[in-house]
């Protein structure tokens, strides 16, 4: 339904910019993908693209522990075997890694989606993450948090052999939009790009130190691709449009004509009732759903996330 409002509703253009070669491998194999994690929509976005490749339902993400307690979503995930973590590793590296070791055995083709840098990106962040870089005495970033390495290496490590790929993923919105979630359903139209670089499994080192130096690589490379990107508006690719399905918009409309019409049928039965209190308790109703529905609406809004990474002694890179 959410893909269905991105897609049919607002009709955002996702554009997709990669190696046309890759092209053709993307929806027929298992990957990793690595997305920033900069705007309020970029999880949609990136569930539009995996609509479009024919993986959104066994796609699979390493997520926060505080969304599996989200109504409906929420729980959707929890039983869609979603990864989820305290961001505590010491707590999370047994519990994360069985889940990663059921992926396996999975019957379909799936994509794990991870934003290695744990939270969303805002000025704050960035500063203290800098801080921790100088410490290090690793490379700063202009664009991005420094990656935390462990868990993309126990990613690595307990997929190998099973997924093929990484697919390097940056996603930007043209003219400077601030794409969020409330503008989609408001039916606003937002233009989406996306770079996806195919990195073979093979080239990711198995030793944890060596894909912790190698993701750093990655981070700094990412970093100058999207200053690239901030300069020319455009990525060093081939645009290409995935064909957009008709299935979410299927779906929802199905849903749709199977919930409103006995929907619609109680409500007229309830104004001819005529009973004040019957109709009170359903504009209650209403008015607590619509509460529900912009409290969900928040969890997506960058100055109501995480405080995650605003404490720089909480600054031990994962």
């Amino acid at each position: 339904e959410m893909v269905m409002l991105l897609e049919w509703w607002s009709g955002t253009d996702c554009t997709l910019y990669t190696d046309p070669e890759s092209y053709h491998k993307y929806g027929k194999e298992n990957a990793i993908v690595i997305l920033n994690h900069n705007f309020e929509i970029d999880f949609l976005c990136g569930w539009n693209f995996c609509e479009r490749f024919g993986v959104l339902g066994s796609s699979k993400v390493l997520a926060k522990k505080e969304l599996s307690y989200m109504p409906i979503i929420g729980w959707m995930w929890y039983f869609l075997e979603i990864v989820f973590c305290k961001r505590k590793w010491e707590e999370d590296r047994k519990t994360v890694m069985q889940k990663l070791l059921n992926l396996r055995d999975y019957p379909e083709n799936f994509w794990f989606l991870i934003h290695c840098e744990g939270t969303r990106f805002t000025e704050q962040k960035h500063q203290i993450s800098m801080q921790v870089a100088e410490a290090k005495g690793l490379p700063k970033l202009k664009y991005h948090l420094l990656p935390r390495t462990k868990g993309f290496a126990v990613t690595v490590q307990c997929l190998r052999n099973v997924v093929s790929a990484v697919y390097d993923s940056t996603l930007n919105f043209r003219n400077n939009e601030n794409p969020t979630l409330l503008g989609v359903l408001n039916g606003k139209k937002y233009h989406a790009d996306l770079y996806a670089g195919r990195i073979p499994l093979e080239e990711v080192p198995e030793d944890e130190q060596e894909c912790s130096n190698w993701l750093h690589k990655l981070y700094q490379e990412k970093d100058a691709f999207q200053e690239e990107y901030y300069r020319t508006g455009t990525y060093p690719a081939v645009p290409i449009v995935p064909p957009r399905q008709p299935w979410t918009l299927l779906n929802w409309l199905f849903w749709a004509l199977l919930l409103l019409y006995p929907l619609f049928k109680l409500l007229i039965n309830m104004i001819n009732s005529g009973s004040s209190l019957t109709l009170a308790s359903f504009a209650f109703v209403i008015v607590m759903a619509s509460v529900g529905v912009r409290w969900m609406i928040g969890v997506t809004e960058i100055n109501k996330g995480s405080t995650y990474g605003n404490n720089d002694n909480k600054q031990k890179q994962k």
